[in-house]
């Protein structure tokens, strides 16, 4: 990607110290966030996508800590800022959409009141300035009868309601970058489709960037500009959206590719992945991915494999194109 970098992440590892060892759950993870852009990080779960997510939001607790690296956002170092400095940040230049949003909204609180309240943490307006700022947004998120909605508490909200009250909460002061967990994952395909075109609409008028994680290959396709496979902490394979589904190259990503469902062919069952993602505590001496590749050499489970640069814009962490330009350390 030529284009400037809003958020810049290089080389995170964020670990957990445990009695049985250290969990290498992000291991060296690159990410360049352009402005206005979709970016997708998908992967099985256990991957290291959220974990990822919540150290680039500072949201990692004991025993969990960032150990190495950086967190760029829009040419400030975030990595190490005090939990006062960071709540500045958070909520105002980066913001984020979880995964289930009954459990992430209060239930003893309106959802207006809330949405109100990321506004009053963060600018210095009237408490009436802010919720015609909350009854804008939500009009804006699509959210009927703002008025009436502003007054429901999260139970009185569909599934599809409630998440557009998170949206219009973590857009409501513009952030330059918006990370956004699964935020279909509970919905039905009629709703997450609406969502998914709700967030394309809002980061083409409003310019914010986002990190969109996922499991679903489809939903990448639907609305990522650029994508980055995880596997095991790792950065199995990365690159625009259309390149990336036109000229497959890492075996964990055509795997993933593969598994999903078509409707031109008829199938007795899905194709699926052998093996299961291996114990973070116990990862193979070589490729994180090779206990379950097929194409897998001798050497693949005796050293790590760099990230190499098969066309521009096109990483893949595999041996077999080791004669190309290499783009990180193992």
């Amino acid at each position: 990607m030529s284009e400037s970098i809003v958020l810049d992440i290089r080389n995170l590892k964020s670990h957990f110290f445990t009695a049985k060892g250290e969990v290498p759950a992000v291991d060296g993870v690159t990410i360049q966030v352009p402005p206005g852009k979709i970016i997708g990080i998908v992967g099985e779960s256990g991957c290291g996508k959220s974990m990822t997510a919540m150290s680039v939001m500072g949201l990692l607790r004991y025993p969990g800590r960032v150990v190495e690296g950086s967190i760029t956002l829009d040419g400030r170092d975030i990595t190490h800022l005090s939990p006062r400095e960071l709540a500045k940040v958070r909520g105002n230049e980066i913001s984020m959409i979880f995964q289930e949003p009954m459990t992430s909204l209060n239930p003893v609180y309106p959802v207006g009141r809330q949405v109100r309240e990321a506004i009053l943490q963060h600018q210095k307006i009237s408490k009436e300035e802010a919720r015609k700022r909350v009854l804008e947004i939500f009009q804006a998120v699509g959210i009927p009868e703002p008025e009436k909605r502003y007054n429901s508490y999260p139970h009185q909200l569909s599934g599809g309601l409630r998440q557009r009250v998170m949206i219009g909460m973590a857009m409501v002061c513009r952030p330059k970058v918006m990370i956004a967990d699964e935020p279909t994952t509970a919905l039905d395909v009629t709703i997450e489709a609406q969502i998914l075109q709700l967030m394309k609409k809002l980061c083409r008028e409003q310019g914010t960037s986002i990190i969109l994680i996922t499991h679903n290959m489809g939903v990448v396709a639907e609305i990522c500009d650029y994508v980055y496979v995880m596997y095991a902490g790792k950065v199995m394979e990365q690159a625009e959206t259309f390149e990336l589904f036109e000229h497959t190259e890492h075996p964990y990503t055509a795997g993933l590719l593969k598994s999903i469902p078509r409707l031109d062919e008829k199938v007795d069952r899905l194709y699926t992945i052998e093996g299961v993602v291996p114990n973070l505590l116990h990862l193979p001496a070589g490729c994180n991915f090779c206990t379950r590749c097929k194409e897998a050499s001798e050497r693949c489970f005796m050293e790590k494999p760099c990230l190499y640069q098969t066309r521009d814009g096109h990483g893949v962490r595999c041996f077999k194109y080791e004669s190309e330009v290499q783009l990180d350390g193992r």
